[in-house]
C-alpha cells in the first residue's frame, strides 16, 4: 500500500521536473524529498524520475504513475470532503413529517431556507398526524416531526417549540351561522362535528373537547376524518361543522367559512420532535437552524 503522502510528493516532482521547486511547492526542504522519491521508486520496484545533471523528465512507468496518482489523490480529496460534509450535516437525507395546518405556518419558509442553504441534503416530506409521526420516529422511518403537544408516552422523544397557531371554528359557506361576522363555541352546540379521532392527535381533540364543556356541551361527533384536510373537505360538502387551525383559513375558502376563536384557551403549538438518541448531523443542523 502506497503512502497518499509520498504519491503527493511524486505528482509535486513530476510536475515541477524540478526537485527544488517541488520541495518549496511541499513547503519542505530538498533532501527528504529527494529521499521521499527514492523510496517510492524502491517500493514500485520501476525508477519514475528520468535524472541527469537535472531533471530531465518521467520515465514510461513515472508517466502512468502520476496519471492514476493524480485519480487517486482527487479521489481521497473527494472523500475527505464527503466525510467532512457528512459529519457537518452538509449532505445526507432527512424524512421530515409534519401535521397538514404547518404547512400554512413558517415550516415552508424554514423548509426554504434550509434548502438554499444546504442544497446537498434531501427533504423527504411526509404529512401524518402527531401520533403516527411518533409511531414512524420509533420506528425510524421518520428521522424529524412536526407535531401539536401534548405528546403522551414519549419519553425517548425529545421536543422543541417551533410554531404557535389558534383556532377557529370551520363552517360550509351555505350554513346560517357562516352569515355572521362572529361565532362563539357556545353557538355550536347543537351542531354535527366533524373531527379526527382521539388517538391520532389527543392534545388537539382535548383541546377542542375542553372548549366545548366550558360552553357547557360535550361535541356531538356525526363523522371522523384523518387529518385536518380531509376534515376540511368534509365541512365543505356540509357533513357537519368544525373547530379546525386558524392558519388553515385559505384552504378551501370559496366553500367553507372560517371565524377565528378569541382567547388564550384558543391558542397552542407546534413543536419538532426526534428521538432523544438522535446523532444525524444533518438533523442536528435542521434543528438548530429551525
Amino acid at each position: 500500500m502506497v503512502d497518499l503522502r509520498l504519491l503527493r510528493q511524486f505528482v509535486a516532482v513530476a510536475e515541477e521536473l524540478h526537485f527544488h521547486r517541488a520541495a518549496a511547492r511541499l513547503h519542505m526542504s530538498q533532501p527528504p524529498l529527494t529521499a521521499a522519491i527514492r523510496r517510492l521508486e524502491e517500493e514500485v520496484g520501476s525508477e519514475l524520475i528520468l535524472r541527469g545533471n537535472r531533471t530531465l523528465g518521467l520515465t514510461a512507468s513515472g508517466a502512468v504513475l502520476l496519471s492514476e496518482a493524480r485519480l487517486l489523490l482527487q479521489q481521497a480529496d473527494r472523500a475527505l470532503l464527503a466525510t467532512q460534509d457528512a459529519a457537518a450535516g452538509r449532505t445526507g437525507s432527512i424524512r421530515l413529517g409534519y401535521v397538514g395546518s404547518a404547512l400554512y405556518g413558517r415550516l415552508p419558509e424554514v423548509i426554504r431556507n434550509f434548502r438554499q442553504a444546504n442544497a446537498d441534503v434531501r427533504l423527504e416530506l411526509i404529512e401524518a398526524t402527531s401520533a403516527r409521526q411518533i409511531q414512524m420516529l420509533r420506528e425510524k422511518r421518520l428521522d424529524v416531526g412536526v407535531v401539536i403537544p401534548p405528546v403522551f408516552d414519549a419519553e425517548d422523544m425529545q421536543l422543541q417549540p417551533f410554531d404557535t397557531d389558534r383556532l377557529a371554528i370551520a363552517l360550509p359557506r351555505a350554513h346560517r351561522l357562516a352569515q355572521g361576522d362572529a361565532v362563539t363555541i357556545a353557538e355550536l352546540a347543537d351542531e354535527p362535528f366533524v373531527l379526527w379521532p382521539a388517538r391520532e392527535g389527543r392534545g388537539f381533540h382535548s383541546q377542542v373537547v375542553r372548549l366545548c364543556a366550558a360552553a357547557g356541551f360535550t361535541p356531538r361527533v356525526v363523522q371522523e376524518a384523518h387529518g385536518m384536510h380531509a376534515v376540511l373537505s368534509l365541512v365543505a360538502v356540509e357533513a357537519g361543522i368544525s373547530v379546525v387551525p386558524a392558519s388553515m383559513v385559505g384552504f378551501r375558502s370559496e366553500e367553507v367559512a372560517y371565524r377565528h376563536l378569541q382567547g388564550d384557551d384558543a391558542g397552542f403549538e407546534l413543536h419538532l420532535c426526534v428521538r432523544a438518541d438522535e446523532s444525524l448531523p444533518a438533523v442536528q443542523l435542521f434543528l438548530d437552524r429551525s
